[in-house]
């Protein structure tokens, strides 16, 4: 009914609850994710950024907020064994911050006959 302002500018309350739940992984412009894994500890932090990751473009980068203080180890080691570049690491006030940039893929192995 005109003038009643039902279903006018208003979600439905279902739409509005679920709008206000910040997302975990964030997609951003030019192939940006942020993966917030702050609370979890080792080895969540570097199993979720795998998963992330494999989600991903090559030469898409990762952002992972964390607050294990293990994770800097980690990421390090992590990106040694798998060759996805760890481009920068930051720590403030105990939030970990690390940028990773996921490998090129590498071409497929011609077939053998």
């Amino acid at each position: 009914m005109p003038g009643d302002g039902a279903g006018q500018g208003a979600p439905p309350r279902g739409e509005a609850a679920c709008a206000a739940a910040a997302p975990v992984v964030q997609s951003l412009p030019m192939s940006e994710t942020t993966l917030d894994v702050q609370g979890l500890t080792c080895p969540l932090p570097v199993l979720k950024a795998n998963k992330a990751l494999r989600g991903l473009p090559p030469g898409a980068k990762l952002t992972v907020l964390a607050t294990d203080p293990a994770s800097v180890k980690d990421f390090q080691a992590y990106s040694r064994e798998t060759g996805h570049a760890l481009v920068a690491f930051s720590e403030s006030a105990g939030l970990y911050r690390f940028t990773l940039r996921k490998r090129e893929d590498q071409p497929a192995a011609p077939a053998k006959d």
